[in-house]
């Protein structure tokens, strides 16, 4: 999928509250540290797994699913398979009223999930990462070298 940078920008730009379905609290897992970055950037992060519900992670109590929310959220970010898109949609709909976007890490598509939040007007990511797109539009991607994932020839 391909998506207008200013598209990405917007979104970046207008979200504010984020809840992280599937995120870990193990550091070394990317989980972890794009919720970590996000709310190094400012954004306030809800963890959301049920395996650590109730435990706390970047000052926030760690939710077992979108239900249990009560704040609004700007933006779900999903870090499940693909297979799990359909019912975490469903339970951000019915559940989340302020919701503006669902979006899917990298590796993670649903066509027919995608078509029902954009019936509705939500808008759609799927297969990004939106630490990497906020790097990347926000300029603080180093050019040139490992960051970017290319490596010089000059090395």
């Amino acid at each position: 999928m391909t998506y207008p940078d200013a598209f990405l920008t917007d979104i970046l730009n207008r979200t504010k509250v984020v809840a992280v379905v599937g995120v870990s609290t193990n550091p070394v897992r990317p989980s972890y540290y794009v919720a970590r970055y996000l709310g190094l950037k400012g954004y306030t992060v809800i963890p959301v797994n049920p395996v650590y519900a109730g435990g706390q992670l970047f000052g926030q109590i760690i939710r077992a699913d979108l239900s249990e929310i009560d704040e609004p959220i700007d933006m779900v970010d999903i870090f499940r398979r693909s297979e799990h898109v359909p019912a975490i949609v469903d339970e951000a709909l019915e559940h989340l009223p302020n919701l503006k976007t669902i979006w899917m890490q990298i590796g993670v598509e649903h066509a027919e999930a995608t078509a029902k939040a954009e019936a509705i007007g939500l808008d759609v990511v799927q297969n990004r990462c939106p630490k990497i797109e906020y790097q990347r539009l926000f300029g603080e991607l180093r050019m040139g070298g490992f960051a970017t994932g290319v490596i010089s020839s000059k090395l």
